[in-house]
């Protein structure tokens, strides 16, 4: 008969391919138990599962069922999704757990179109999400989630997020009209981000991901300096150029203390809708090579698609137009491990520790 200790030992053999690492080193086994021929088994994981889940259960029953006694296995998976640490000596932002920064060295690679699906799928997963569109001169969510009406304000000083397919946004796109362009110079951009990031009343958010502009200016910095970012994804194509750029942004996260989760290479490969010819306009593995020579996990490649920008454009995401569909399966496979690369890392523990409060009698 197998022992609760014999199944804990097979179970550091599966592997977790989110986690890259067994789930007891990942402290996501919680309890093992065996009772005649039953094994049980309690695993917690620290990212949104849901499409995963029957997937895990199935891997790990197989692989308990070869120990000798043991006719029943018992999987029970959950997640918990807590606050994770960020820069020194920056404020929380009331009702979000984490922030997740997509960055890319320059304009149109994709970033808002990864984004707003990472999102999405980071929500099919079971997570509570929020988007928030910091590209101030160029916002493009309001389109991209299909939304045209304008933030209310309970009390007259804060916004409520407005809400499509499930997740919470916010944008200075809601605020202002299609036509309006954004003459301001670097402190009124920075001021007005401050203010989209504090004044919404985010509701229970275990991500807010933010679709940052290009570049590494007024924007980025203001993030780094004064926003707690948990992590940050950097979107590229296999263009020499863009990597040059994308090269940037990851050093500049790096500099300010922000961990870099990895990076997605978007544009990878194109396909002929009329031959189905395959064609890497963009190069090829330069986004392998990124992530070999700085040291960071590749998340995925995406392809130059023409239903991806369709939908975007539409407001009908790819994520929730076509749930099933190969390239959403992609998008998920990203964002699965944006929030397992998010888990490994260090937690925040501030609010444990007791506040000390000097009273003169």
């Amino acid at each position: 008969m197998a022992t609760a200790e014999q199944v804990s030992d097979k179970l550091k053999e599966f592997i977790d391919p989110y986690l890259e690492s067994d789930l007891a080193s990942a402290h996501c086994v919680k309890n093992t138990q065996v009772d005649g021929a039953k094994a049980t088994v309690d695993i917690e994981l620290g990212f949104p599962h849901q499409g995963y889940q029957q997937e895990l259960s199935d891997k790990l029953t197989e692989l308990l069922k070869q120990l000798d006694g043991i006719d029943e296995v018992e999987i029970n998976v959950s997640s918990k999704i807590v606050v994770h640490a960020v820069q020194k000596g920056v404020q929380p932002i009331q009702g979000v757990k984490n922030i997740v920064a997509v960055a890319s060295g320059k304009g149109g690679v994709g970033k808002s179109t990864t984004t707003v699906n990472i999102a999405l799928a980071l929500a099919a997963e079971g997570a509570r999400v929020a988007v928030l569109d910091a590209d101030i001169y160029g916002p493009s969510m309001p389109r991209m989630l299909g939304i045209s009406a304008k933030p209310e304000s309970e009390d007259g000083q804060s916004l409520e997020p407005l809400v499509n397919y499930g997740i919470q946004t916010m944008s200075i796109g809601f605020l202002i009209d299609d036509d309006t362009p954004m003459i301001w110079r670097g402190p009124m951009v920075t001021q007005a981000l401050e203010q989209l990031f504090k004044d919404t009343r985010w509701q229970d958010v275990d991500y807010l991901v933010v679709d940052l502009p290009p570049g590494t200016g007024d924007v980025q910095l203001t993030l780094a300096q004064k926003i707690p970012v948990s992590g940050a994804v950097i979107v590229t194509t296999p263009q020499d150029i863009a990597l040059l750029d994308a090269r940037k942004g990851l050093k500049m996260f790096e500099k300010v203390n922000v961990p870099v989760l990895g990076v997605v290479e978007n544009m990878s490969t194109h396909i002929c809708t009329n031959c189905g010819h395959e064609e890497r306009i963009f190069g090829e593995g330069g986004g392998q090579r990124m992530s070999d020579e700085e040291n960071v996990d590749l998340l995925g490649a995406l392809p130059l698609d023409m239903s991806i920008r369709q939908l975007a454009d539409d407001g009908k995401p790819t994520v929730v137009s076509e749930p099933d569909s190969r390239i959403t399966e992609l998008y998920t496979e990203i964002a699965r491990k944006v929030g397992a690369r998010l888990a490994l890392k260090a937690r925040d523990y501030s609010n444990k520790f007791p506040k000390i409060v000097i009273k003169n009698d």
